[in-house]
């Protein structure tokens, strides 16, 4: 099983609650653990919503 890095994911953002510090625009909710393992621990699947973020190339 490979395991999906959310902070490197366009849709991973860090919220503000302390007792639910991140969350995925593209499922829509907000979590005290990374989203694809509750993504994996409630469907039984990897996430399929994974999108690197694009890095700007340096000028």
């Amino acid at each position: 099983m490979k395991r999906i890095n959310c902070r490197r994911c366009e849709y991973y953002f860090v919220t503000w609650e302390a007792a639910r510090p991140h969350g995925c625009k593209a499922y829509g909710f907000k979590s005290p653990q990374i989203p694809s393992m509750v993504v994996f621990q409630s469907s039984g699947s990897e996430c399929t919503m994974f999108k690197e973020k694009s890095t700007p190339k340096n000028q």
